[in-house]
């Protein structure tokens, strides 16, 4: 099951960084994405990296946040920098929606919480 961790409680202007463990063999094979959800909406998709290291991001954290991955750890990560209140959500790790024929099962998230 996917393992996210990291969140938590931060003030506006802030920095957290969440990883997201994913077990299995095939890790390497995929392109992964962190999503959120925030309360009374659906799941987004907010950045991807693909199994080459190359990242995209959606446009309102592009500039603050940072996805990167690492194979041998089997683990992804998500550093958030400047984060505001309305970053406030639960995040996930999975596959990139876009590139996978279906995704993992998903895990519990992680909440993160921006205070102003």
């Amino acid at each position: 099951q996917l393992q996210a961790s990291g969140g938590g409680l931060v003030q506006a202007g802030g920095s957290l960084r969440l990883s997201c463990a994913v077990p299995g063999s095939t890790f390497s094979r995929y392109a992964l994405g962190w999503y959120r959800q925030a309360p009374g909406q659906g799941r987004l998709l907010i950045a991807d990296i693909n199994n080459e290291g190359r990242p995209n991001y959606a446009d309102f954290v592009k500039g603050r946040f940072t996805i990167s991955r690492d194979n041998a750890k089997k683990t992804t990560y998500l550093q958030m920098n400047s984060l505001k209140p309305e970053d406030s959500a639960v995040y996930f790790c999975n596959k990139d929606q876009y590139e996978a024929a279906d995704l993992w099962s998903w895990g519990q998230g992680t909440l993160v919480t921006v205070s102003s």
